[in-house]
């Protein structure tokens, strides 16, 4: 693993994998410093769930390093950016810093399961569990252009939109492997799908 120091920016909710976008708007102080000091060096941003609630929680030991693709900058100070996916990584100790935004020294995984595939069984399980999903939460989604996509975009997709809590959301990003992400994205749609209706349905958050 090669060990880096990383500015991050911690998001409760807020999961992203390699080569998938996300889109955030950046208006506290302490990130828009995150985003311009990002800016004048390599455009890298960690982000990474926090534990807790406050102004200095504690971190999940696993977050994702990204790249802004693209930025905009209003003219009182905030940010529309885009960020892209790189490389996942595990903290091994905060540091210590003076600057407004907190910084990581952090291990990147040695990973690469853009080429992976789902077994027909495990491809067909989250696209009719997906349905399912939707169907009982009202979405609508454009099951054309889901079944187009490949088995990584589809899998890391849903595992980054779907209203999981932040703890479901943090068993997906540690999940390596893109079958054990889909059979658990699979389990948590059952999980939070249920009860459909009742009063004793489970919430989404």
């Amino acid at each position: 693993m090669t060990t880096r120091r990383i500015s991050v920016f911690p998001l409760t909710g807020a999961i992203i994998f390699p080569s998938m976008q996300l889109p955030l708007h950046i208006f506290e102080p302490r990130y828009r410093d995150l985003v311009s000091d990002s800016l004048a060096r390599d455009r890298s941003v960690g982000m990474i769930q926090p534990k807790g609630q406050g102004n200095q929680p504690p971190l999940f030991n696993v977050g994702c390093l990204a790249r802004i693709q693209d930025v905009e900058a209003l003219e009182d100070g905030r940010y529309n950016i885009i960020l892209e996916g790189v490389q996942r990584f595990s903290v091994v100790k905060e540091l210590n810093v003076t600057t407004s935004f907190r910084q990581v020294e952090a291990e990147l995984w040695d990973e690469d399961e853009a080429n992976d595939t789902l077994s027909l069984a495990e491809r067909a399980s989250i696209e009719i569990e997906s349905r399912r999903f939707a169907e009982a939460q009202g979405y609508s989604v454009d099951w054309t252009a889901v079944s187009q996509l490949d088995d990584y975009s589809l899998v890391n997709a849903i595992a980054q939109i779907a209203p999981f809590d932040f703890a479901a959301k943090q068993a997906l990003l540690e999940a390596r492997g893109l079958s054990d992400r889909a059979d658990t994205i699979v389990q948590l749609m059952q999980f939070f799908g249920r009860h459909d209706g009742s009063e004793d349905r489970v919430t989404l958050q």
